[in-house]
């Protein structure tokens, strides 16, 4: 199977695929229910803001509440989770606003056993309100397709781009010797044998991701910046996708935004099946797409499932 974008609903496009296509790794990046309307900008690279006029074309309606956004997920989750493979994880990245619902209802779904932890990704932006905490994180909530399958599930642990650096203080209480080389490192006893953990090589990487910023601020500065609202960066995708699948498995965001995924997914040998029923969504994930030189195969529209749907 070769790289697919698909401009229709999730369960839809779920529907319409051959039935040998299978999915290793899946994120999704909902909308929030936020209560606005949320649209892209006229040019490239400018910041996401609340509906105006000259703001562009709508990318979504985000106006929806806890309950709506559960009910809209429930059915798409369900024909996503009925093409994962065994080990496969699916990323669910929400927000405070919606996290807790759509734990509760994936955990209907999934079984509560299949909830594989969550990741805090703190990228930097928002604003500092005066009468409460600011909420300055998203939350993205990882599951196995089944409870059962927990010990399948793909982690890629010795990939060195899934460390990040030693504290300070661990650094000077427990890194007390250097090798031959001068690299610095401690080294501990278990069951008898001695191990060393180096400092430059840094420790697995932990559930709170402060390291990959938003792309709000600094979208007018960035390469892969499509204007798009709630663009999330590469790096992040980039991350999720090395750490869950293996190079020439199947990569799916079928509500894939301005594409973000997809780009991540090609560019590490990973094949994607991307969708999204949002024209302005499928028209800048494939303007990227194209921009990257990378080649698919595109269904401008899969029809509903009620329907006769045409077989990719």
């Amino acid at each position: 199977m070769s790289h697919l974008l698909a401009h229709g609903d999730a369960a839809d496009v779920c529907a319409a695929l051959p039935a040998d296509v299978r999915f290793d790794l899946v994120y999704l990046d909902p909308p929030f229910g936020v209560g606005t309307t949320m649209t892209a900008r006229a040019a490239r690279g400018q910041a996401r803001g609340r509906r105006r006029p000259e703001s562009g074309p709508d990318a979504y309606d985000d106006r929806a509440s806890a309950d709506a956004l559960v009910a809209m997920l429930a059915p798409r989750l369900e024909a996503i989770r009925d093409r994962m493979t065994e080990g496969a994880t699916l990323y669910l990245h929400l927000d405070h606003r919606a996290v807790h619902d759509a734990k509760v209802a994936c955990d209907r779904l999934f079984g509560r056993g299949a909830f594989l932890g969550e990741i805090i990704w703190a990228p930097g932006n928002g604003g500092r309100g005066a009468r409460g905490f600011s909420v300055t994180h998203q939350t993205i909530l990882l599951y196995a397709r089944a409870a059962s399958e927990r010990g399948q599930v793909v982690y890629n642990a010795a990939d060195p781009t899934l460390r990040e650096p030693y504290a300070e203080t661990s650094l000077a209480m427990h890194f007390k010797h250097r090798d031959e080389d001068g690299r610095l490192y401690r080294e501990r006893i278990l069951g008898g044998k001695a191990y060393r953990y180096y400092a430059d090589e840094g420790r697995r990487l932990g559930s709170v991701w402060s390291d990959i910023p938003g792309m709000v601020a600094n979208t007018p500065l960035r390469r892969e910046a499509t204007g798009y609202p709630t663009q999330k960066p590469e790096r992040l995708l980039e991350r999720i996708v090395r750490a869950s699948s293996a190079p020439g498995a199947t990569v799916a965001d079928l509500m894939c935004g301005s594409g973000t995924t997809l780009v991540a997914a090609a560019r590490l040998g990973r094949r994607f099946v991307g969708g999204d029923r949002s024209p302005l969504a499928f028209a800048t994930a494939r303007e990227r797409l194209d921009r990257e030189g990378i080649v698919y195969t595109a269904y401008e529209s899969v029809p509903a499932a009620d329907g006769e749907p045409e077989d990719p």
